[in-house]
Formats: structure tokens, C-alpha cells, sequence
């Protein structure tokens, strides 16, 4: 583009501009350019797009604009910004030629190329216009003069022709049209000054500021005024505020208020009075209201004032006279309360609470200081009360202030306070008690000595504070935080002239407290609010020195003046005298902080080069960042609340400690206890303790680093209430660790010490014992009850090294780790250190409980220990096909039931309906399908609001305006930036309760238009939207552009509401007045035969309900002789606009029309395609329209419905309803039928054939899902005592007889020696159930055996129903016969219940290949045929513990031995829950907790390192991820083995192996 040469062209324009700039307008334009700007002298392309032109220009003329006023990269000066600007609007035609010119001239502009010219055309406007041919009529080259010549005889030629020389100019450099602002029209109707309504705004905002809610509503304003206010009359003035009784207070209704109850005439006041007391508003005082107003002001005047008031006084005196009307006229109360006293003094309390209170400043010093007086003398009679904060002020200022309000004018008489003992100084009323004469003419003056004497009772000495010094604790939404810092300049003061026009009195500047506070710079910034520490020396003396004054009074003080300092004390109680009294020295407390550590990098394996691990770090560094004034009588709970809200830490990341020196720190745990109670002295040294990101604590792992140089003191605590440090996201191995040791019976195994006679070294596939020594010297350390926290150091090294996917510094899942360390422990601690080959035989028609029996004898044969009596169970899994009915079943073994939870595939959806008949929208609830589309949406929502899916309207409503229509055959997505909203639209065949049925005409297709099919810019058909660029009145040089009489649009239009923000400073007329959009966008029927007062009254029709009725004058608060009337018949004007709602739609935007109106008459409503704009009259709009009614939504029953359904808890019983109920085998899940000989459709099925003692149910919260892994939200509600699963065990038939079984059991037990079979036929096989392996190639790796998993043991991993014996759609190589042996390194592992969740685990892929194995494998066994249904009991084996706890050895086992009870504990369980492992937060986040419930019937909440007792209903059972249960009445001593006579291991060398590794370990966390 062409630039213009600013130094010859807009040099020669400026210097013959016919209207110059004014000084007022470059003045404007100055502070509106250093506005947008700051100070810098240039202007960026961007501000100039949005400032200076607006969002009318189009962007690309916007462009050429900015660049031929000579912007660039660098910006746009202000010098050349302003000559453009005077050109454009005051140029004559002449100089506007010769800048038009400019754009297309050479760089030496003596000439402009035709070329150049269509260039710039086309892509300003897109065309060439035709009479350009006139201009180059004699070349391809023009000069000035002929271009000039031609371009006034064809100014609409393009489109800067017709903006600057046709038709005059749209837009000025300044607009005189004087839209009323809010404040003015507040200003007409009450008796505030447009300065008051300003300053008030600041209070109002601030109070609202303090409301729960975010509205001034009851609640907030009734804390305000209270107690001040008495209880019973907080909510009859609230109510006088209130007077569209919409339950809060807006801004106007404040404004009202407080002029009728403080500025107007006496009549208005006493108006506002009544209203209090009218509390069902029926302009009428019953007598009960009148009874109630009695009994409220007699408590007034009690709180207020000490005199006896007359009887005769109090009574209205028609209750005297037997009045006959029995009630009170609002005449009547005003001639009762002119006479009477007692309604006069209830009058002047609302005076000092308008003004204290609410925020508005006096109309005269005088009256300032009234109001100050009464305040300060009420508190002076209330004393001090514990809780409340008082304010010191400098006496200098103080003195200052009361000569300029005249304070001492009056005498007061001061009542001796509740609390300040005998005090008669009045509380900050001024140091002397002034003398007044009594009744009896006594004289009541007290002197100031004695006052000062009295006062120091009650506030705490600078000497008493070098013992019990105390301190601010700032409460979190008092107006003791209301920023306090703001500083007013002393350049407010003002002069008053007396009668003799000398300056009598000066207004004092900004409070000054400087002189109270010492001159020391504090050691680091401050957390409190207590404004600086008062010196010391000399001391401070009240009433020499400083005063006290109460908070309201000096929130008012510091609204009208200022201050440079605030200096909040709190009244505490006195716990040695039980008596209030003032703190004014804090207890000063400086907090350090860890210095950050430089960033650590996550490594695969710590172990690689364990070699050159540094030697164990010096201790942390902490430096002092922050300091804090709390109060003595505050506890560590207090601190530790404040310093969280304060600093935006959450509480439990959080811990604070005592400082005594680099290598001594206290924990203060124990919330309860005061710094007075602790003897924390002043100027006492803490350490703020942040939780790391890994979860971990900076101080812990930094004792833990150097316990050799650091103390620990041992702290007595309960017998297992012991936290574990966290030591980088270790959260999930310490919640498994404290429900595993919290489970009885395993940890009386390991704290007598049993594991260490049973230890496993030769164990190919278990830890050389070191997961079992490990765990058990942990347990040992929790459970010997002298440490609150430990760090599992040995036992994470262990678990690391053995098993490197749980290494690193990633947060891991709990049940994965629960499920390695227990199958760690059972092959460290297993009793067979030989494993035989077992033989797996077919079923061949047996009864279920011979084959359960068979195959439960062989998992005893490898596997037997600790573990396996107390964890292990059985399941029985059937397999049956669809074509021939051949059921194959399987008995595999568990440790912890994964039980599926149903995940929710429907969504809740809330959606806001609008009709057309004004009535309030109403919020409806939806539950719909993931993949439901908007089709379906429509269907239902009609089912609700009794629409037809035809007269709904979806819309996503987003800043007032409609952002997108979805289509119907979209699936329903949530609004990323807006909301959902569903309008009413018109249906041609049926009336409409504003537009009169409308008929098909002309061939018109109504119905077609109504189908609510999309056009692609995503608009309904019914509505075209308005470009820029196309429009109707685009290239039209005048007026808006006339539909033709026979134009097809019907349907509706879209309405939005606007109100125009008016600037102070612009650079154009245009954008003085912006528009902004606001409210709810509305739909108005319109069709053809719609008149203009139709769109009107549909309008009114939709928004009447958000503009308030006029009220009557007896019950309004607006001044008496205001003209508050809106005198027209709409409060709004329709205009026709684009859809951004910026520009009209008809006029060209060089016209800057914002929308062009539309009459209200009875022509015919040719709106064509644009929007329409709901411009509202500004009076009204500040006036009449309601915010809060705007906001209201309707809730039908659904939405309830719909988030109770969402939220629904599953019960337990339904998780394993889910897990043993039948389920279909896909088509990629062919089951291969040995009867058939081929793959076959199959269903599959589990149940539980055998119940361990200690139940461990996982609720399988994690799933993979379309692709990725999500987590589960669903409550499941789960049985603490009684807990009976016995209904979902497998039925056994009681009469069948097991003997022949357990003789034969017996034999073959009998032929074993010493773990290995001595003869046995047939091929040796392995169960597959007893091969099951959660990873075992990890043990391959790092112990470098290659070994066959037919030698394996049972999974540590949970059988999950996902997987089916002998299936597999893959496999064609299938070995038919008894058994088979799995190859070497084969994995047979069991799907997980979450295979993966970060990094270091195996992903989706990897687990999806290995299920395959597995399946694969499970396919070469052979079928087991149950036959008849002739089960029988299938407990007839015993554990070697249990044998061996009776007498009995491996060679002589008598299997009667206590079967009964083992069968009890087998097949009739009944549960009591001891623990529960819980997960909060995200996928791959979050954090573990554990609730555990301890031997001595408490339960104990376990959070890392934090170890706290808890009632069980504070337990969070909503997150439960792991539950243990503890069947009853078990003995666990037939668990424990004889350890008479045996050997207890060796692991001297054991130890020494940990003692230079784990120290290394944790350097490296």
C-alpha cells in the first residue's frame, strides 16, 4: 500500500485547515491518547484499530487508514495521529482530494498509475468502479488537478469518495450530544450530588465485596448493621432498602435509600422509618407490627441512651383513646414521631449507620462530627468485646480533626464501659472527660489521669508485653483486610472561611500514624494486617500519644480521609483475669522457608551407578522470608489457617514447625495449643514447610539424609498409629503398607518374629528374603509404638530394585503395588522350597467340588505360607458354548477380588429453556448418551417443556449474543465458552401468544423454513447473517436498503439487548457512546405480515418482566419532587443491526450508524435479514431494568433428578452382582469348543468357590475407554460390619460325601517328601492358574535366571473377569490331552484391573499383547466337564501352618485336623471392614490415603507421614479404591506356625547389605 508523505502532504493540509482544535479538544485528545498509550509517544496499529476508528471500519480500510497517517511498526505519533483526524473531519473537499490522492500516488505523489488505482480498489472495495475509465481517459497516468477534477464530479465513485466528500460528513472529531450517565439520572430523583453517587459507588462495591453469596443480600447486610442494629430491626431496614423485593440490594436501591433516610426532609425520613416497621408492606401498621416497633425502639433507646423515657411517650395516642381503625396510617406515624423522642432516636441511629456504615459521606464537618460523637459514645457504654477490632490514631491528627468538626462544641456525659472498668475517657471521644452539669447540678468531670490510669487496665502494657506480648489475627473477610494501604495526599485539605472571611479551620489531610510506629525496618515483609510495630520506647500512653477508636468508626475515617497507616488491634480475653482487654503489642514471629533445590531429573534406575552416588547433603538452607503479628491467646490451627489463605497454599500441603536451631526443630502437630500455652516467645523463629511436588517434605527427607548428625526424639504414641514419609510420590506405597500392616494376624507374624524361621533364600523367583526382612522390620518399627513418622527407606530400596517400574519419581498405582508386595512376601516367606511338577487332569465329567478340590491341592503343593492361608481364595470360571451347550469350568486361585464398576457412558446436561410468552426461562435437566446427537436432544427436552422438537431453537449463548446454532446431526458436546440455551421459535400452523397465525402465501414454503436445517455459516435457514461485505445497503450512497414487498423471510429475528457506555475521552464521535451487550438474547416472531408494533409488543411481551413496575409514591425512595416518571410506552427502542450488535445493518459503515430505528407503527415489518437491537433508554435502564430478575432461572425437577442420577452410589453387592453375572464373548473372542473341534460364540462366567479369611476387594476405578484411560467417579456404598458374600459363593450339595476324596488326598499328600513328588503317572503339567505371573520377567532380569513357568506360583495379580479359560481367537496350533507343559519364559498373566497409569508401567499395548499370550497358552488345555451338578464341598486340604500349629509334620498330615473349622471360615464367611486404601484427585495424579482402623477398635486416619485419630464417619469413604475385610471369628492362631526347635535365619549379612544403599537412595530422592 501506497504510504502517504506525511512531510509535503499533511504539512501543506494542517497549515490551511479551515477549523483549527480547540484547547479543550487537544486537551481530550492528549488524555485519551496517553490513556491507550501511556508514555509513549506513539500509538500501536491495534489500539489505533480499536480506539481511534472502532470495531465499524472495516479491518483492510482500517489498515490503509492507519498507514497513510503514517503508522509503522513502531506505532503511530501523536502529532500525525491528530493532523489525521482534523483532516478527516473538518478538511475542506479540497484537502480531503488531496489525501484521497495520497493513497494513490507514487512515492514522489506528483502522479497516481491506473495500475496503483485498481490495486487499491479492489482491495479496499472489492471492485472497480466504472467511471475510472474518465480519469485515464488520456493515459495510464493522472495528476492531482485532473484526479481532483474528476473525483468531485463522482464523489460515490468507491468508498472513501462517498465517506468524505458525499452527503457530509458521519463522524466528528467531537459529539455534543449528552447521553445522561448513571450517576446524573440517580442524581434527578434523590437528593445526592452526582459526586455523592461516585464516592458511594467505591463503599457500596466494598461491602459487597464481603458477601458469601456475591450479592448484598439479608445475610450481608444484616452482619453490617448488627449489632449496632438490633436483630429485630435489621430485616425491616433491609426490606426499606429492598424495593423491588428481589432479596439484595443493588446499587440504585442504596443510593434511594440512603438519600430518603439521611438528606431528604423530615417527611421523607420518617417515611423511610415506617417502611421498617410496615413488615408486610401494606402501606398499614397493625397493631402486632406495632407491638413489635414498640419493643424494638424501647431496645434502642436502651442501647443509646441512659435517661428513663415517659410511659406516657412511648404509645401512639390512639391506642389511648380506644381508636376504632386498629391500625396506623403513615400520617398518622409521622405527627406520633415528630412529637415523640423515642422515634427521633431511633431515626438518628439509622443517620450514624447510613453514614459509618454504609459509606455516605456527611454534607457538613458539623454533622460529622454528631455522627462520630454518637457512634463513639454507644461503644463507649458496650465496652470492649472479645472478637471486635479496634484502631489506634495518632493524637495530633485526632486533636486536628476534632477542632475542624468542632467537636468540643458539645459536653458529653461518658457512661462508665462494660468492660473498660471505670474508664471515663469515651474511647477515643478525647482523652478529658468533659464536664456536664447532672440532674442535681453535681459536676461528673473526671481528670485525665485518672482516666489514663483506668483505661491501661484493659489494654496490654509495652512491659506486660515483653512477657505476654500478642498479636493481630486477622480474620478472613472482615473489613480489617479491606486494602488499607491506599494513601491520600495531603493536597485534600480545604480552607472554610468564618464570617469575617479569614481561614478558621483547616480539613486534615490523610490520618498520620507514622509517629506510633517504630522506625526500625522490619527483617522481611509482613503476612499480617497489624500496620507496623508500635515502639516501645518511650512508651505509648493513651490519650497522650494515640486513641482507640471502634472499626466502623475508623473504616468511615479512613473512606473520608485516608490514611498512611492502619493500626487494627484485636479484644481478646484475658485468660488469666477472664476480662477483655486490648492487645497492642502482637506477638512478632518470623517465618523462614526452605531455599527451592535445584530441579532433579527422573532416572530409569537409581541403581545403575550406585557407585558414584554423592555423600548424604548438608542440611536444608532456610532463610527468613516473611514476618507476622498473631495474638497470644491464637492457636497453631489459627496461624496455620491464616498463613494458607494468606501465601495460596492448600492446608495439607502445608506444615509448620518451631525453630530452635539449623538441627533442632519442633513439629507443632497439635493444632489445639495457644502461643500462650506453648510459651512461643516474641521475635520467635518458625519454618514454613511446603510439600513438594512429589508429595514429599523438604525437612523430613532432609533429617532422613542426615540422621546422622540430626536428632529425632522418639515421641510415645499409639501402638501402630505411625505415619511413613512420603519420599517422592510415594503416597500409593504408604497406603498399601498401612492397610497390609493394620491387618492383624500378618502383623502378629512379623512383630513375634515367625517370618525369620521361614525366610526363603534359595527361592529362584522370590527377593532372597529381603522383601520379607524388609517388611517385617518396618512393621516391627510401626508397631513399637515410639515414632509419630518413618520413612520406609530399606523396604522402597527393596521394592525398587527388585521391581524398577515402580522406581522414579512417578506417581504409581496403590493396588499394583499391593499386589507385588504381597506376592513379594509370600515367595520370600513360602514353605516349599523345592516347587514339584504337578499334573493338571481333565475334568472328565467330575463334580465341580473334585476338580476345585484337585486343583486346590495343587496350588497348596508350590505355594504355601503366611500369605496364601490368609489372602488366598478360589474362583471357578465356566466357559459355555453357544452351539452344543459344552460347558468347560476352571478353578483358579485369587488373593484380591478386582470387581468392576459400571462406568457411566450418559451425560448430564443442563439446558435453559425461553418461550415467547415472557414467562421466566426455566433450567432443565438432561441425561443423554455419549454419543447422542442433537436430534435426540430435541426429543427429549420437548418431553419436558411441552414444546415440539419443531419449536425449538438450539443456541450456544455466549457474551449476551448467540455464538453458534449446532446442527442436529452433531453429537451433543458441552459449550467450551458459552451455554446451552433453547428458545421457543414460531410455528406457522400454530397461533402464537403475540403474532397472529400467519398463512402460506405466494407458494412460500413455511414449512420448509421451519425445519431448522443449517446453512454453512452455521445460522438457522430462517436467518441469514450479516456480513460486512454483501449487505443490502452496501454501495447504496443513501438511506437504508427497502425489502421488496414480496420478500420470502418469516420465521423470527434475533433480538439482543444493548445499552450504550459513554467515554470521557475518545478521538471520534463515534466512540463517545459504544455499545455493549448485555442480558439474555430473545427470538421475536416475525412473518410476513408483521407489523412494526408487533415486534414491539412482542418485545415488551418477553421483557416486561425485567423492568420494574413504577411504585407508588408512598412506598418509593425516590425524592418527592423528582419527575421519575419514563413518559412513553416502551422503555426501548428497536433498532436493526449486525450480528456483533456493533453496526447497523443497513446503513454502509462510513455512515457509522449503530443501527437504524424501527418505527413503532403500523407498517409493515421489513427487517429483511439483520438482527435487532433492544436499545434501552438510559433512564429506564438505570431506573426500571432489574439485573436480578434477569439472572433468575426457574429449576424444573429434572435438574435434581438428572445430578441425583449422575451422582447415584452403587451398592458393593452390585459390583459382585456385576462380576459373576453372565457376559457374551465377542466376535474377537472365539471360544474353542472341544466338542465342536472349532471356534464357537461362548458366554463366560465366574464365581466364588472359596473365600479367604482376609478378603481384599479392589474396585477397578481405572479403565481404558474409547482409547484412553479414564478414571471412575462413582460412589460405592460398601458394608463396614456384617459384610456377607455367601450369596454370590458357587451352591454346594451338602449330602455328597468327600470322604473317598480325602482318603485318597491323603495318600498322595502322603507320597510327597519334602515338597517333590516321589511317583506320580502321566505327563507333568502345570495349572495354568498356578502360573499366573503379575511381571516375572522383572525377576528374570535382575536375578539372570531363565526358568519354566510351570515351576511358578499363583498370580499376586487379581482375577478380573476380562479374561475366560481355554479361549483365545488366535491360536490354531491347540494341543488336545491331560495337560501341558508351558515353554520356557512364557508369561501367563491375568488382565489387570488398571494396566497402566504413567510412564513407568506397561502400557495398553503391551498388556493388550500380553492378554493375547495368555490367552493363546489357555488354549491348549483341555476341556473340564462338570457333568451333573453334584459339587460338593471342596475344602480337603489344610495349610502346612495349620498342620504344623497342631503337631503334625509334611510326612504324617491328618487332613480331619480342624476341617470344620477351615470349612466355616471357607464357605461361611461373614466380613467386618478394617481398612480401606483411598485415591483422590486425577488419572495419573492424585493422592493416596489410607483409613485403617487399629486393635484398639479406633480408627486411624493414615496420610503419608500424618497419623490422626478420626470418629469412622468422618471417614471419606466416596473415594475408596481398595477395601480389606477381617472375617469373624476366626482364630489366627491356627495361622501361626510351631517355631519350637527350628532355626531362626542368619541376616547379619542382610543388614549390612541395606546400610550404605538405602542412605544412597534417599540422597538421590
Amino acid at each position: 500500500i501506497p504510504c502517504f508523505n506525511l512531510q509535503k502532504s499533511f504539512f501543506t493540509i494542517s497549515v490551511s485547515l479551515s477549523l483549527p482544535v480547540t484547547n479543550v479538544e487537544l486537551q481530550r485528545l492528549k488524555d485519551a491518547f496517553r490513556r491507550t498509550s501511556g508514555l509513549s509517544c506513539y500509538m500501536s496499529q491495534q489500539c489505533f484499530l480499536r480506539e481511534v476508528l472502532g470495531d465499524v471500519v472495516p479491518p483492510r480500510i482500517a489498515e490503509v487508514i492507519y498507514s497513510s497517517f503514517g503508522g509503522t511498526s513502531k506505532g503511530l505519533h501523536f502529532n500525525n495521529l491528530i493532523v489525521g483526524l482534523v483532516l478527516l473531519t473538518r478538511g475542506r473537499d479540497e484537502e480531503k482530494a488531496k489525501y484521497i490522492f495520497s493513497l494513490f500516488a507514487s512515492d514522489l505523489g506528483n502522479h497516481a498509475t491506473r495500475e496503483d488505482m485498481e490495486s487499491m480498489l479492489q482491495t479496499v472495495d472489492g471492485e472497480i468502479p466504472l467511471s475510472l475509465r474518465k480519469c485515464f481517459s488520456e493515459g495510464e497516468k493522472v495528476n492531482y488537478e485532473k484526479f481532483k477534477s474528476w473525483l468531485l464530479q463522482n464523489k460515490d465513485a468507491f468508498t472513501f469518495s462517498r465517506w468524505l466528500l458525499s452527503s457530509g460528513v458521519c463522524v466528528t472529531l467531537t459529539d455534543d450530544s449528552d447521553t445522561p450517565t448513571f450517576y446524573q439520572t440517580l442524581a434527578g430523583v434523590t437528593h445526592l450530588e452526582e459526586s455523592d453517587i461516585i464516592d458511594l459507588e467505591k463503599r457500596y462495591w466494598l461491602l459487597k465485596a464481603q458477601s458469601r453469596t456475591g450479592r448484598f443480600d439479608l445475610e450481608t447486610f444484616v452482619a453490617l448493621v448488627s449489632p449496632t442494629i438490633h436483630t429485630s430491626l435489621s430485616e425491616g431496614l433491609f426490606h426499606a432498602f429492598d424495593e423491588n423485593r428481589d432479596n439484595h440490594i443493588d446499587f440504585k436501591e442504596i443510593s434511594c435509600g440512603l438519600s430518603a433516610c439521611c438528606r431528604g426532609p423530615l417527611a421523607e425520613r420518617q417515611k423511610f422509618c415506617f417502611k421498617v416497621f410496615d413488615v408486610d408492606h401494606d402501606g398499614l401498621l397493625s397493631r402486632e407490627e406495632i407491638t413489635e416497633m414498640v419493643g424494638a425502639l424501647l431496645e434502642v433507646w436502651k442501647d443509646n441512651r441512659t435517661d428513663l423515657l415517659p410511659v406516657s411517650t412511648i404509645w401512639p395516642d390512639w391506642t389511648y383513646d380506644g381508636h376504632t381503625q386498629g391500625y396506623l396510617t403513615l400520617e398518622d406515624y409521622q405527627i406520633w414521631s415528630v412529637k415523640s423522642a423515642f422515634a427521633n432516636e431511633f431515626l438518628n441511629l439509622l443517620f450514624q449507620v447510613c453514614h459509618i456504615v454504609l459509606g455516605l459521606r456527611p454534607a457538613s464537618p458539623e454533622e460529622e462530627g454528631q455522627i462520630i460523637r454518637g457512634w463513639l459514645e454507644r461503644a463507649s457504654r458496650h465496652g470492649l468485646q472479645p472478637g471486635d477490632y479496634w484502631f489506634l490514631i495518632a493524637v495530633p491528627w485526632w486533636q486536628q480533626w476534632r477542632d475542624y468538626v468542632k467537636y468540643d462544641n458539645k459536653h458529653i456525659v461518658v457512661e462508665q464501659p462494660l468492660v473498660f472498668g471505670t474508664v471515663r475517657s469515651g474511647v477515643g471521644a478525647g482523652t478529658q472527660a468533659r464536664a456536664e452539669q447532672g440532674p442535681e447540678g453535681e459536676s461528673m468531670a473526671s481528670s485525665h489521669s485518672s482516666t489514663e490510669e483506668k483505661f491501661a487496665d484493659n489494654i496490654s502494657s509495652a512491659s506486660e508485653a515483653s512477657e505476654t506480648t500478642s498479636g493481630l489475627l486477622p480474620r478472613g473477610s472482615t473489613a480489617t483486610d479491606i486494602c488499607f494501604a491506599r494513601q491520600h495526599d495531603d493536597t485534600d485539605n480545604q480552607c472554610f472561611l468564618g464570617a469575617d472571611e479569614n481561614m478558621v479551620v483547616l480539613r486534615p489531610g490523610a490520618i498520620d500514624n507514622q509517629s506510633l510506629v517504630t522506625s526500625e525496618p522490619l527483617k522481611a515483609p509482613t503476612l499480617t494486617m497489624e500496620g507496623g510495630l508500635l515502639r516501645r520506647s518511650p512508651s505509648l500512653i493513651l490519650g497522650r500519644d494515640f486513641e482507640v477508636v471502634p472499626e466502623p468508626v475508623w473504616r468511615a475515617l479512613y473512606h473520608w480521609y485516608g490514611a498512611n497507616l492502619s493500626l487494627p488491634r484485636p479484644v481478646i480475653r484475658n485468660t488469666k483475669t477472664d476480662c477483655a482487654e486490648l492487645e497492642l503489642l502482637p506477638r512478632h514471629l518470623l517465618f523462614l522457608r526452605q531455599q527451592q533445590p535445584p530441579a532433579r531429573t527422573p532416572q530409569n534406575n537409581v541403581w545403575v551407578n550406585m557407585g558414584n552416588v554423592p555423600s548424604p547433603s548438608a542440611p536444608l538452607k532456610r532463610v527468613l522470608v516473611y514476618t507476622g503479628c498473631f495474638s497470644r491467646v491464637g492457636t497453631i490451627k489459627d496461624i496455620h489457617e491464616y498463613l494458607s489463605q494468606r501465601l495460596r497454599i492448600k492446608e495439607e500441603d502445608m506444615r509448620l514447625w518451631l525453630y530452635n536451631n539449623e538441627n533442632y526443630l519442633t513439629l507443632l502437630d497439635d493444632e489445639d495449643h495457644s502461643l500462650e500455652g506453648l510459651k512461643i516467645p516474641d521475635e520467635q523463629y518458625m519454618v514454613i514447610e511446603v510439600r513438594n511436588k512429589d508429595m514429599s517434605w523438604p525437612e523430613e527427607m532432609s533429617f532422613i539424609a542426615n540422621s546422622n548428625r540430626m536428632n529425632r526424639h522418639n515421641v510415645p504414641t499409639e501402638k501402630g498409629a505411625t505415619g511413613l514419609s512420603n519420599l517422592g510420590n510415594t503416597c500409593f506405597m504408604n497406603s498399601s503398607i498401612q492397610c497390609v500392616s493394620n491387618t492383624k494376624p500378618l502383623t502378629d507374624y512379623f512383630t513375634s518374629g515367625n517370618h525369620l524361621y521361614e525366610l526363603n533364600r534359595t527361592n529362584p523367583i522370590g527377593m532372597r528374603g529381603h522383601m520379607a526382612k524388609c517388611y517385617g522390620d518396618l512393621v516391627q518399627e510401626l508397631w513399637s509404638g515410639t515414632q509419630k513418622n518413618l520413612a520406609p527407606l530399606k523396604l522402597r530400596w527393596t521394592i525398587a530394585k527388585y521391581a524398577p517400574r515402580f522406581n522414579g519419581f512417578q506417581q504409581q498405582d496403590s493396588q499394583e503395588l499391593l499386589a507385588f508386595l504381597l506376592d513379594g512376601l509370600h515367595e520370600d516367606l513360602n514353605r516349599v522350597h523345592e516347587k514339584p511338577y504337578v499334573e493338571l487332569k481333565d475334568s472328565d465329567g467330575r463334580p465341580d467340588w473334585e476338580v476345585a478340590s484337585e486343583a486346590w491341592e495343587n496350588h497348596l503343593r508350590r505355594n504355601r505360607s503366611i500369605v496364601v492361608d490368609l489372602f488366598h481364595g478360589q474362583l471357578r470360571s465356566q466357559v459355555k458354548c453357544k452351539t452344543c451347550g459344552h460347558v468347560s469350568a476352571r478353578f483358579d486361585p485369587f488373593n484380591f477380588l478386582s470387581l468392576p464398576l459400571p462406568m457411566d457412558n450418559s451425560m448430564h446436561l443442563e439446558i435453559i429453556v425461553i418461550k415467547l410468552d415472557g414467562s421466566c426461562p426455566v433450567r432443565y435437566g438432561l441425561r443423554l448418551n455419549a454419543d447422542e446427537k442433537y436430534t435426540g436432544l430435541k426429543r427429549l427436552l420437548s418431553e419436558l417443556c411441552c414444546l415440539n422438537p419443531e419449536q425449538i431453537l438450539l443456541a450456544e449463548v455466549h457474551a449476551s449474543n448467540i455464538k453458534n446454532f449446532p446442527l442436529d446431526n452433531q453429537k451433543v458436546c458441552r459449550a467450551v465458552s458459552g451455554f446451552l440455551c433453547a428458545f421457543e421459535i414460531p410455528v406457522p400452523s400454530a397461533p402464537t401468544s403475540v403474532v397472529s397465525t400467519p398463512t402460506q402465501t405466494d407458494g412460500i414454503p413455511i414449512s420448509n423454513s421451519l425445519n431448522l436445517g443449517l446453512i454453512p455459516k452455521g445460522m438457522p435457514s430462517t436467518v441469514v447473517p450479516c456480513g460486512t461485505e454483501g449487505s443490502l445497503a452496501d454501495g447504496l450512497p443513501d438511506g437504508p436498503a427497502v425489502l421488496p414487498s414480496d420478500s420470502p423471510f418469516t420465521g423470527y429475528i434475533i433480538t439482543i439487548h444493548r445499552k450504550m457506555m459513554r467515554a470521557e475521552l475518545y478521538f471520534l464521535s463515534s466512540q463517545k457512546n459504544r455499545p455493549s451487550l448485555f442480558g439474555m438474547p430473545l427470538i421475536v416472531p416475525c412473518t410476513v405480515h408483521t407489523r412494526t408494533r408487533d415486534l414491539y409488543d412482542s418485545v415488551w411481551t418477553q421483557v416486561s418482566r425485567l423492568a420494574s413496575p413504577l411504585p407508588p409514591q408512598e412506598a418509593s425512595n425516590h425524592a418527592q419532587d423528582c419527575d421519575d416518571s419514563m413518559g412513553y410506552q416502551y422503555p426501548f427502542t428497536l433498532r436493526v443491526v449486525q450480528k456483533d450488535g456493533n453496526s447497523c445493518a443497513w446503513c454502509p459503515w462510513y455512515r457509522f450508524c449503530r443501527g437504524c430505528t424501527v418505527e413503532c407503527n403500523d407498517e409493515r415489518a421489513a427487517v429483511g435479514n439483520a438482527f435487532m437491537a433492544v436499545d434501552w433508554d438510559p433512564t429506564a435502564l438505570h431506573l426500571r431494568y432489574q439485573t436480578s430478575q434477569e439472572r433468575i432461572v426457574e429449576e424444573h425437577p429434572s435438574v435434581e433428578q438428572s445430578r441425583r442420577a449422575q451422582a447415584e452410589p452403587i451398592s458393593l453387592d452390585s459390583c459382585l452382582q456385576a462380576f459373576t453375572s453372565e457376559e457374551e464373548l465377542g466376535e474377537d473372542e472365539l471360544y474353542y469348543c472341544s466338542k465342536c473341534k472349532t471356534h464357537r460364540l461362548a458366554t463366560k462366567k465366574l464365581d466364588l468357590w472359596r473365600l479367604p479369611p482376609i478378603l481384599i476387594v479392589h474396585l477397578k476405578r481405572f479403565q481404558f475407554m474409547n482409547g484412553r484411560w479414564i478414571k471412575s467417579q462413582k460412589i460405592v456404598r460398601f458394608p463396614r460390619e456384617t459384610f456377607d458374600p455367601s450369596a454370590f459363593l458357587t451352591p454346594r450339595d451338602a449330602d455328597q460325601s468327600q470322604e473317598s476324596w480325602r482318603d485318597k488326598l491323603g495318600e498322595e499328600l502322603h507320597d510327597t517328601e519334602g515338597g517333590v513328588q516321589k511317583s506320580g503317572g502321566g505327563d507333568t503339567v502345570c495349572n495354568p492358574a498356578l502360573t499366573l505371573n503379575n511381571g516375572k520377567g522383572l525377576y528374570r532380569i535382575l536375578t539372570g535366571f531363565r526358568y519354566s513357568l510351570c515351576s511358578g506360583r499363583m498370580a499376586s495379580t487379581p482375577l478380573s473377569r476380562d479374561i475366560c479359560p481355554n479361549c483365545s481367537p488366535q491360536n490354531e496350533g491347540r494341543r488336545q490331552g491331560r495337560g501341558l507343559v508351558f515353554p520356557t519364559g512364557s508369561r501367563y498373566q491375568l488382565s489387570l484391573s488398571k494396566e497402566s497409569l504413567d510412564s513407568g508401567r506397561e502400557s495398553p499395548m503391551e498388556l493388550e499383547a500380553s492378554r493375547t499370550r495368555m490367552g493363546s497358552m489357555g488354549e491348549g488345555l483341555s476341556d473340564s466337564t462338570s457333568g451333573e451338578d453334584t459339587a460338593r464341598e471342596c475344602d480337603n486340604t489344610m495349610s502346612v501352618s495349620e498342620l504344623e500349629s497342631n503337631g503334625y509334620t509334611e510326612d504324617n498330615m491328618d487332613l480331619e485336623a480342624s476341617q470344620g473349622q477351615r470349612d466355616k471360615i471357607y464357605l461361611d464367611p461373614m466380613y467386618n471392614l478394617y481398612a480401606i486404601s483411598c485415591h483422590s484427585g486425577i488419572l495419573g495424579g492424585g493422592h493416596y490415603v489410607t483409613y485403617a482402623k487399629n486393635p484398639n477398635e479406633k480408627w486411624y486416619c493414615y496420610n503419608d507421614s500424618s497419623c490422626k485419630e478420626l470418629r469412622s464417619e468422618e471417614i471419606d469413604a466416596d473415594s475408596a479404591y481398595i477395601l480389606f475385610y477381617e472375617q469373624q471369628e476366626v482364630d489366627y492362631s491356627l495361622f501361626m506356625p510351631k517355631t519350637d526347635g527350628k532355626k531362626m535365619a542368619d541376616t547379619t549379612c542382610m543388614d549390612e547389605d541395606f546400610e550404605s544403599d538405602y542412605k544412597k537412595y534417599c540422597v538421590l530422592q
